[in-house]
């Protein structure tokens, strides 16, 4: 599929999180210190919306159970039960427009 440009760096500050939708599916863009990454949307516990959560440094909190992961990485980092990791996309900024590769 490519490079697709999800938004504008000015739509996400600092250690802010968006959810953005890509052919039907939902990707989070964070922006951890000024760099970006993406990960899948869907909590792989239970399918809450990860951006309904929060963001701690790099760790996002699912609102529904808290389910840890590390955004960066998509790996689980504590859940009483084993989970999938989330996927996790490479992201790209280019004059102002943030792009996730798919």
């Amino acid at each position: 599929m490519g490079k697709i440009i999800v938004c504008k760096t000015s739509d996400i500050p600092l250690g802010k999180m968006i959810k953005v939708s890509i052919d039907g599916r939902d990707i989070l863009v964070a922006n951890i210190d000024g760099k970006y990454c993406a990960t899948d949307d869907s909590c792989t516990h239970s399918g809450a919306s990860l951006a309904e959560g929060k963001l701690d440094g790099c760790t996002i909190t699912c609102g529904w159970h808290a389910a840890k992961f590390d955004c960066k990485t998509g790996k689980l980092i504590e859940f009483p039960a084993k989970i999938r990791d989330l996927t996790t996309y490479n992201v790209s900024v280019e004059s102002n427009n943030i792009f996730v590769e798919m």
